[in-house]
């Protein structure tokens, strides 16, 4: 019997239809900026409005983690999915390297058909590495490889893939703060003005953009006719702490820019926008920013000032507005999460610490709250050899940490003692122990963390 013409044409139409392209990826990242540091998650100080735009778009977490309490270790659990009981790099000096068989986010995503590029600051090797960004998915990446090497706004080089890019007038840092002299060139500037050109030139096919500026840690080094440095050159605050909120403002320019050009290409409403910072407040900035909030601690620091973080998610269509999720994640969920809004699960390595999020920000399903969650980090900040000093674990409202190994767990109820002033481990002596337990059963020392040789005595290559 002949087709009838209804379905002869919806046969057409099915035939012609062209496949639903898998979501962009976008995942920007600060580096040291506070929980309290931004309008939608409370600053008083600073002004962040595309940032609160960005929240108002999506979701806001309320309890998200990152994987550590100072940068490399935190973004290679970010990058693999694996938490600090299981990452590869545990240390902090800023060349120990990725290994070869660490599978990275990018890489993922790479198999799957994404370009992938980087720009701002890796964390987790040096050049001639085996964790440099070009062996693990990443096409493109610009900026600064060794983190000691990002401190500097005024660097005389950055690096393209492997490749040095000398920055003419540029002699390393500046004595002046804040300064601006003929002829140099701001860099974090600069690597935003490069991942802008790269979005421009790959929005064509699915891309992840991996965007982990320096701003605001590093040296106190900002262009002194910068508007973001104008709108705090004359508060009453410590100069430090208002070159800080500068910094956190241009990182909001930045921000509103990247979205603004994400719709000019036509590409905003198919995007997967992430946004958060490395690990907790470097300073504090009490009185005047009050970076922390009312959490105890800082970067460095097990406590919640030292790892909590502001997490934003933005994905039109998928993911509600103007929501927000009291849900317990942390770095390691970032990986499967992107897997599963891009449909790459099946190319996730084996042995996953992270949980994907998806199913609870899409409204899915409820996720469980009682999941353990762990982190731990070395005795110093570029201590070599590694030996863990400091840890932590979360299970639902509790979380057990300590400074020393040596020393016995402290115990804090979160839902009602977020800024861990009472120490409960004497009363819950039981609790304290499934935790102990839990922990000792789910890490692994790490392989050596070895910081490769650099010449001439430099302190990167």
């Amino acid at each position: 019997m002949p087709l009838s013409r209804r379905t002869f044409n919806a046969s057409l139409l099915a035939v012609a239809a062209p496949p639903v392209r898998p979501p962009n990826v976008v995942y920007i990242i600060l580096d040291d900026l506070g929980l309290n540091d931004t309008g939608c998650y409370g600053s008083q100080q600073i002004a962040t409005p595309n940032i609160d735009r960005l929240a108002a778009a999506g979701v806001r977490f309320t309890a998200a983690y990152s994987g550590c309490t100072v940068c490399a270790p935190a973004r290679c659990t970010l990058m693999t999915g694996k938490h600090m009981g299981h990452a590869t790099v545990r240390a902090n000096p800023g060349g120990v390297s990725l290994q070869a068989g660490d599978v990275t986010l990018a890489q993922v995503l790479q198999k799957a058909g994404y370009t992938c590029g980087g720009f701002g600051k890796w964390g987790i090797a040096d050049l001639d590495t085996p964790g440099v960004p070009e062996k693990h998915g990443f096409s493109r990446f610009f900026g600064y490889y060794h983190q000691v090497h990002a401190q500097s706004y005024y660097p005389e080089y950055l690096i393209d893939t492997g490749r040095k890019v000398p920055l003419p007038g540029n002699a390393g840092t500046f004595e002046k703060k804040p300064a601006t002299k003929p002829g140099t060139t701001f860099s974090a500037q600069r690597i935003f003005d490069e991942m802008k050109a790269w979005l421009r030139a790959n929005s064509a096919k699915p891309f992840f953009c991996y965007a982990p500026w320096t701003i605001p840690h590093g040296k106190p080094e900002i262009p002194a006719d910068d508007p973001a440095w104008l709108l705090y050159r004359d508060k009453p605050w410590n100069l430090d702490t208002r070159i800080h909120a500068a910094f956190v403002s241009m990182a909001d320019r930045f921000v509103g820019e990247t979205i603004a050009l994400l719709e000019e290409l036509g590409v905003a409403g198919n995007t997967l926008v992430f946004f958060s910072s490395d690990n907790g407040a470097a300073s504090r900035y009490e009185g005047e920013l009050d970076s922390a909030g009312g959490l105890r601690g800082k970067k460095t620091s097990m406590y919640e000032g030292g790892i909590r973080i502001p997490l934003l998610v933005k994905l039109p269509g998928r993911i509600p507005a103007k929501t927000t999720s009291d849900l317990p994640v942390y770095f390691p969920d970032i990986l499967p999460t992107v897997a599963e809004f891009t449909g790459t699960q099946n190319l996730l390595p084996p042995h996953l610490d992270g949980l994907s999020f998806a199913p609870e920000i899409t409204g899915q399903r409820k996720l469980p709250r009682n999941r353990p969650m762990y982190w731990e980090w070395n005795e110093a900040h570029f201590a070599l050899p590694y030996k863990v000093r400091m840890q932590a674990c979360r299970r639902g409202k509790w979380k057990i940490t300590r400074d020393n190994v040596a020393q016995p767990w402290e115990l804090y109820d979160l839902s009602t003692d977020p800024g861990e002033s009472k120490d409960l481990a004497a009363s819950q002596p039981k609790l304290v122990a499934e935790l102990d337990q839990w922990v000792r059963a789910n890490r692994v020392d790490p392989p050596e963390q070895i910081d490769p040789p650099r010449p001439n005595g430099q302190k990167w290559r």
